[in-house]
């Protein structure tokens, strides 16, 4: 039997032990596979990647699959070897100031918004991971949402072997009238079951997947009682009908679509 004064230096031994076991943990991740992310990213969002490896949200971090102002998306790996995206707000962008407000104010999700960059970023990519959430529980097709932790967004990988899947204006659509009929009717779950509305709804942000649309960058999109709601949902039935005219389909009149997403035809 151990005395007290044993008891008490096994366990300070045990902490030290733990200790240097996560101190090489961190070593090893970080000069694997943190070398390229330590160029781009400060010292606190490296931490919050950190600390997802270590937790086992991430298991393997490779490059880049696409890159913007406001954020970089990474091809990763869990500890199931399933694909991850890895979505990276950037601290430093200067974006979050210039015309995000009005998607945010409004809306009562986020009744008190502090304005400086840092913030606004941390409640970016909250309000992705909302909206993510909301979408996939009204059926929308979008990328599973698994984790949000300040700055950093985990999600579902779409496409295969660290190729994203190809945005609509990249390919030549076998059946465009099937992908438009799919997605007006994903504004119209959108705005019935999520009470949301994409707001920048474009070829630009859907991609093609196994012969099926998903929406993805969805954190500019705000609930339907958001102030400018009306002329965000008339923009997204406008953009999409502009886009598939050019397949030469029949697209439904704007007046005549907007009626029946909110429910008055």
């Amino acid at each position: 039997m151990l005395n007290n004064n044993e008891k008490k230096l096994m366990k300070k031994l045990e902490i030290k032990e733990k200790k240097y076991e996560v101190e090489q943990l961190f070593k090893e991740k970080r000069s694997e596979e943190m070398e390229a992310l330590e160029e781009v990213f400060d010292k606190s969002t490296l931490m919050t990647v950190y600390s997802l490896l270590n937790r086992g949200y991430i298991s393997k971090i490779f490059g880049a699959v696409k890159a913007g102002k406001e954020s970089k998306i990474y091809w990763g790996l869990n500890h199931n070897k399933n694909e991850l995206a890895i979505k990276i707000y950037l601290l430093h962008s200067t974006e979050f100031k210039k015309g995000r407000l009005i998607y945010i104010d409004g809306d009562p999700r986020f009744t008190k918004v502090k304005r400086d960059t840092r913030s606004l970023v941390y409640l970016w990519a909250q309000k992705e991971f909302k909206n993510l959430k909301l979408a996939q529980e009204a059926k929308v097709r979008v990328p599973k949402p698994i984790l949000v932790e300040k700055n950093v967004l985990l999600m579902e990988f779409i496409g295969k072997d660290g190729v994203p899947a190809p945005l609509l204006k990249e390919v030549s659509l076998k059946n465009p009238a099937k992908i438009y009929n799919k997605l007006i009717n994903y504004i119209k779950l959108l705005y019935e079951n999520a009470k949301l509305i994409h707001g920048d709804l474009s070829e630009y942000n859907i991609m093609i997947w196994k012969n099926e649309p998903v929406l993805f960058d969805v954190s500019q999109a705000v609930l339907i009682d958001h102030p400018l709601s009306d002329y965000f949902l008339r923009r997204d039935i406008v953009n999409l009908n502009n886009y598939f005219q050019k397949y030469g389909i029949k697209v439904k009149p704007v007046d005549e679509l907007y009626r029946w997403v909110v429910g008055n035809e």
